[in-house]
């Protein structure tokens, strides 16, 4: 929004960073809230990003991967060609979007965690399969 330079086509290590901090704290703030809590991304998800951009991975990054586990179970939403568009936050080609989906699954997995494919469906169906695999 303000034309940064944290931004992944601009700085790619300096955008991990500055999501790491964010996923970090969105974490801490969710700790005090009640009832089950969804977030968009997580800290994993900035150890897949440095990996398809064939960037080191901080040591710093995986303790956090380590410390801020979230649940075990996560829910990825696999590349879906029939929906994908490019907008102004996203600027990846779809070939750059599947490997993104790609390496997301395999750094979560490596990471200890199970995943749960979204089902390629309408939204209502989707969410209704998210909260009967977390139990809601």
């Amino acid at each position: 929004a303000i034309d940064g330079p944290a931004l992944p086509w601009r700085d790619p290590v300096l955008f991990a960073e500055a999501m790491l901090v964010f996923d970090m704290r969105s974490y801490r703030l969710a700790e005090d809230m009640l009832g089950p809590v969804f977030f968009d991304r997580g800290v994993a998800d900035m150890i897949g990003y440095l990996r398809l951009m064939n960037l080191p991975v901080p040591a710093h990054m995986m303790r956090a991967a380590a410390a801020f586990r979230y649940n075990r179970r996560v829910f990825i939403a696999p590349f879906w060609p029939e929906i994908f568009a490019n907008d102004r936050e996203r600027k990846q080609s779809p070939e750059e979007a599947r490997r993104a989906c790609d390496s997301l699954m395999d750094t979560y997995r490596e990471l200890g965690f199970d995943i749960a494919l979204l089902p390629m469906a309408p939204v209502e169906e989707r969410v209704h399969f998210v909260l009967a695999q977390a139990g809601l």
